[in-house]
């Protein structure tokens, strides 16, 4: 069984555990993430988890989803109204179960094909491994404008080193991105896992390097806390300016959330 395939799982049963005690209009309120509601974080998975799913099996249905993501955008429809539309306004717990069942049932679809094969997205083909990895990362980071708004402090598994590796891995990207030119120090990496164990990446260097708690480094690399809201030690030129602008995710250059802007809501 594909491993990452059981850590979206995961990831998504611990999201859904969270929000089935909500009533209907609890789904409502607004996160500190552009505004978008606990629907509207339900839908964006449930809409991106289909598209996944389908790169599977119909690359003729795939392309034309994404045809028609693209060709909504250019006639200035934003993903949040397209997707909307796409899902007849689902939201509450009737989006929960949509949600819920469908990432259920789509799991067996990942388990039985090649890991390797190549399927269609928005960017460049990738490997299905790298679709359910990509999965993963997005259900862990827009899970957190949820989890902050509901008050709760995440307890993170190890499972987030696929989110470690991912931001690792688009160092060079966020410079590409941003049409700059990509530092050839790669910072060394130090964090800590949410069980205590240590991960490294890279080159090991003294004055290179960002250091502490894996989540936190997840949670920068995928825009969810600015950089002064973390206690990660962060050292030496490139270090500092890869932090204060990392973006893990697909899409134009995004600017992070300014500091104070993310954070546990009470």
């Amino acid at each position: 069984m594909l491993q990452q395939a059981i850590d979206f799982q995961s990831e998504s049963d611990a999201l859904y555990e969270l929000l089935k005690p909500l009533k209907d209009a609890d789904f409502e309120r607004q996160t500190l993430f552009k505004g978008w509601t606990i629907n509207t974080v339900l839908q964006h998975l449930h809409y991106f988890n289909h598209a996944a799913d389908l790169s599977l099996s119909d690359e003729d249905g795939i392309l034309a989803l994404l045809g028609d993501l693209r060709t909504a955008a250019e006639s200035g429809v934003d993903m949040v109204a397209h997707t909307n539309v796409r899902l007849d306004g689902a939201g509450g717990q009737a989006l929960l179960k949509l949600w819920h069942d469908y990432y259920s049932g789509m799991l067996d679809n990942f388990h039985n094909v090649d890991p390797k094969m190549r399927v269609k997205w928005a960017g460049p083909d990738m490997s299905v491994l790298s679709s359910i990895t990509a999965r993963l990362m997005e259900t862990w980071s827009h899970a957190q404008a949820v989890y902050d708004l509901l008050g709760v402090a995440r307890q993170d598994g190890d499972h987030i080193k696929n989110v470690v590796v991912i931001g690792n891995n688009t160092f060079g990207w966020t410079f590409v991105n941003r049409g700059e030119e990509v530092p050839e120090d790669r910072p060394f990496l130090k964090l800590t896992a949410p069980s205590g164990e240590l991960w490294e990446f890279n080159e090991l260097s003294d004055s290179n390097y960002v250091e502490g708690a894996a989540t936190e480094f997840c949670q920068v690399v995928t825009q969810c806390r600015n950089i002064g809201d973390t206690t990660l030690n962060v050292v030496g030129a490139t270090a500092t300016t890869w932090m204060a602008v990392a973006q893990c995710f697909a899409g134009p250059p995004r600017t992070p959330p300014a500091a104070g802007v993310r954070h546990i809501q009470t």
